[in-house]
């Protein structure tokens, strides 16, 4: 028996993007954790090799590939021809890059809506696309992609975002059951507010816009919840270490509620 023997993604290859904070940094060393190799990709190149070192100090083999993946060339010549070119393939791939922005609708910035689309609908799209042939030739994947309760519920100001939302969650289900003749599950986590930078800014653009104090923001978030509290990555992460196994086959095409319970579909 080796020593990693017991770790149950050992031996297993798996690419995170947007992998460098927040939920991305919890799902790649929990992935580690578990044994599994991990690229990490995200735009700050520091950032990517930070994360790769500290990964590689867990017994891991890993890469840290810096990529816009809204760009896809990008996506095909650094992050794509770099996983394939060091591993010759992939077995989990985690689509979690992804940002959020708000506006009122009347009057709603176009820029907003084609960024809104861009970095949480396309990005997820060319990254897919550009590993999915690998999986399909070794009858063998996990496709991840962390959406958002948006995707299943609407809010006001968040129009682009819940639309972006909406349609990874719609291109998930899709491909869940279009991959699921080759082995390749594909399913989404639909978090509520997660305790992230992310989460931060939206709470400093609440300050901001209303004039509450920062704490006063972050308990209107906070009571957004039934727990009323945010969540914090590394509860995230769990469900993407769980969807991973080789034990979750039989789960594809689902979308992972974990928001305290304020979501129950």
């Amino acid at each position: 028996m080796t020593a990693s023997s017991h770790l149950p993604l050992a031996g297993k290859r798996a690419v995170v993007t947007g992998a460098t904070r927040g939920i991305g940094r919890g799902i790649a060393l929990a992935l580690a954790g578990a044994g599994a190799d991990v690229v990490v990709s995200a735009r700050t190149q520091d950032e990517v090799r930070e994360l790769s070192a500290t990964i590689s100090g867990m017994g891991r083999n890993s890469m840290g590939i810096q990529c816009d993946v809204t760009e896809q060339a990008q996506v095909l010549q650094h992050l794509v021809g770099g996983v394939l070119g060091a591993w010759g393939g992939l077995d989990i791939l985690v689509n979690n890059a992804g940002n959020a922005g708000s506006a009122k609708f009347v009057n709603h910035p176009d820029e907003l809506w084609h960024r809104m689309l861009a970095i949480n609908l396309t990005s997820v799209y060319y990254v897919t696309k550009a590993f999915v042939q690998p999986m399909i030739e070794q009858q063998y994947g996990r496709i991840i992609t962390v959406a958002s309760i948006a995707s299943k519920v609407g809010a006001k100001y968040i129009a682009a975002y819940t639309a972006s939302k909406h349609g990874v969650l719609g291109l998930m289900r899709a491909l869940a059951v279009e991959l699921n003749p080759y082995r390749i599950t594909v399913n989404a986590i639909c978090p509520g507010y997660v305790d992230t930078p992310m989460t931060d800014s939206s709470i400093a653009n609440m300050v901001a816009r209303t004039g509450m104090t920062e704490q006063q923001a972050r308990e209107t978030l906070e009571r957004m919840s039934p727990q009323n509290r945010l969540i914090a990555p590394e509860e995230v992460a769990s469900i993407a270490v769980f969807l991973a196994l080789d034990s979750s086959q039989g789960i594809t095409g689902q979308a992972i509620n974990v928001d305290g319970g304020g979501v129950t579909y």
